[in-house]
């Protein structure tokens, strides 16, 4: 399955990185960051209506290059000038050309959270999104142990770091609400099949208590998906591709949410 494909990568990548720049000097200068932060994505997707992610991406294992111009900052400017309550940023270089330097500058530039959107799979990594300047970090259920998905959960809390929770089928919605999220994502996308439907987050819906912050994931074309997952009681919608293949960032968001 490419998810722990993903992961391996992943994990490879942060090992390297601790040769150079070890876990302790990485934990003392996230440290020092400010704690008390509010928990702005979770007052974000908190606010009345439903509330749009926007995310920037450059490449996707489903889709290959998805923007071969990637003018991100200029990207990030038009999300949030469009209305986005935050915006996700890819930082794994290899599946998803993505980068930490992205997400390091989008976050100096706009005033709205910003998530990192990569495949935690180390305590390491969550000491970094701080340092990054991110509000928030993906946690998928699939690729944790229960244990270190708890542990991350705190960890981030203890930094004033938000956690977006990721599942895709019941027991992995169980898993996240046993381990304490707040926020849990249900992603449409079939991790084997890598097809999509929005239904997916439809039927989750009803395991999830209503004061749990509820985001569905992937897929999303069209203004009637958005209908269906507003009147479902989904607090957010994070939209990728559809946006980022629209030269006309706000115009797009103006279309999803009916308003053309």
């Amino acid at each position: 399955m490419i998810l722990d494909t993903i992961a391996e990568k992943t994990r490879i990548r942060i090992a390297a990185k601790k040769q150079v720049f070890p876990l302790e000097n990485l934990r003392r200068e996230a440290e020092k960051r400010e704690k008390n932060t509010g928990f702005p994505l979770e007052q974000a997707l908190a606010a009345e209506g439903l509330s749009f992610i926007c995310e920037i991406k450059k490449a996707s294992p489903s889709r290959g290059l998805i923007a071969p111009d990637f003018p991100y900052l200029e990207i990030a400017a038009a999300y949030e000038a469009a209305g986005a309550a935050a915006i996700s940023v890819l930082t794994e270089p290899e599946f998803f050309l993505g980068s930490d330097s992205y997400l390091r500058e989008i976050a100096g530039c706009v005033s709205v959270p910003v998530l990192r959107k990569d495949f935690t799979v180390d305590a390491y990594m969550i000491y970094e999104a701080k340092l990054l300047g991110a509000a928030a970090v993906l946690l998928i259920c699939a690729i944790l142990t229960e244990e270190e998905l708890k542990s991350f959960i705190a960890l981030a809390d203890s930094l004033g770091l938000s956690a977006l929770v990721e599942a895709h089928d019941e027991k992995e919605v169980e898993m996240a609400l046993r381990c304490g999220a707040r926020i849990l994502g249900v992603n449409n996308r079939d991790l084997k099949t890598f097809r999509v439907d929005i239904t997916n987050s439809v039927r989750l819906r009803q395991l999830v208590p209503p004061h749990i912050l509820f985001v569905s994931e992937s897929g999303m074309k069209t203004p009637e998906d958005i209908r269906i997952l507003r009147e479902n009681g989904t607090n957010a919608v994070l939209i990728g591709e559809t946006l980022m293949r629209s030269p006309d960032k706000r115009r797009e968001l103006d279309r999803l949410r009916g308003n053309l």
